[in-house]
């Protein structure tokens, strides 16, 4: 049978936002523990306890909406985290492998900023204010989050950079050579 109703995708992509959050409560304490950088563990553990309270709001949304959380499995992320697993693998050295964890780890924060955007705009539509509520607050966490990952990158990447001896003067400063010699070569 067709879907024919906004309720019907709202439900949907709702149970499809608690499967990845399920998948990351299992996920995050993994990239803690490969993570080497003790600020960036403790990232980790902090957004593991504000995960744990995401699936609460789900699971308080889909009680208010008398429908079960179960049902849709969310592709996208067994993704995303399945490529996180494969860089935790990876034989890098310390702080190459935390810049790779932070690149995996903001994927995936990108990918629920995307499906909490589009499910409290759904929410807003359908005139459910209290969830609106509960999505935007979760929303807003995830983006912190992110800024805190990107805070933590400035730092564990350039330290990699060190690490590995590949600090390099910025682009701009060989552009200027690069074009001179296109031209002498036309």
């Amino acid at each position: 049978m067709q879907k024919a109703s906004l309720q019907e995708l709202y439900i949907d992509e709702l149970r499809d936002l608690y499967h990845a959050e399920t998948q990351l409560v299992k996920a995050l304490p993994r990239m803690a523990k490969a993570s080497s950088n003790d600020q960036l563990r403790e990232a980790f553990k902090e957004h593991l306890r504000q995960t744990s309270e995401h699936v609460s709001r789900l699971e308080q949304i889909f009680e208010q909406l008398n429908e079960k959380p179960s049902g849709r499995r969310c592709l996208g992320m067994e993704g995303l985290v399945k490529e996180a697993a494969e860089t935790m693998k990876e034989n890098y050295v310390n702080e190459l492998k935390d810049a790779a964890i932070i690149g995996a780890a903001q994927r995936v924060e990108h990918y629920e900023m995307a499906g909490y955007g589009t499910v409290r705009t759904f929410a807003e539509l359908l005139g459910e204010n209290q969830q609106v509520s509960l999505l935007e607050q979760t929303l807003e966490e995830e983006k912190q989050a992110d800024q805190k990952l990107t805070e933590l990158a400035q730092d564990i990447n350039r330290q990699a950079a060190q690490a590995v001896g590949e600090t390099r003067a910025p682009a701009s400063s060989h552009a200027g050579r690069s074009n001179s010699k296109s031209r002498k070569a036309a």
